[in-house]
């Protein structure tokens, strides 16, 4: 399988390590360390500065305050596919950033549209009142 960020991210900049996964998996659990924990410097690496400020303002809980993205891989029981997966979803995070984000138009909303709206404000406001105590 090949990684879709040969040209972004360079394999030296990002810190991968195996740690144990969590949940069910019997023994293979508690012996193996099939999950990926993969940190990625912002700050440091050799992104270009438009990538770096764009997924500094990126609120992403993958993103640290210090500038660092942290992934943790452990879909899978084999560690080279945690590992592919991994790579997989640092690259999709930056390469969103790259997109420029489609303009809102703003509308106004269409007469039936607001008429349909109070319509069911009222009915509602009906069926509370219906519902509600007989003073005498």
């Amino acid at each position: 399988m090949t990684r879709p960020s040969d040209d972004l991210i360079k394999l030296d900049e990002v810190e991968i390590t195996a740690i144990r996964s969590s949940g069910p998996g019997g023994q293979n659990v508690n012996k193996v360390s099939t999950a990926i924990h993969l940190r990625f410097n912002l700050r440091a690496s050799s992104l270009p500065e438009f990538y770096k400020t764009a997924l500094l303002n990126l609120k992403d809980r993958h993103i640290t305050q210090d500038g660092e993205i942290i992934i943790k891989a452990q879909r899978s029981r084999s560690q080279e596919q945690n590992r592919e997966d991994a790579l997989h979803r640092l690259s999709v995070l930056i390469r969103s950033v790259a997109k420029p984000r489609k303009l809102r138009k703003a509308t106004r909303p269409t007469r039936a549209s607001r008429e349909k709206r109070l319509d069911s404000k009222k009915k509602r406001a009906t069926t509370k009142r219906l519902r509600s105590e007989i003073a005498d």
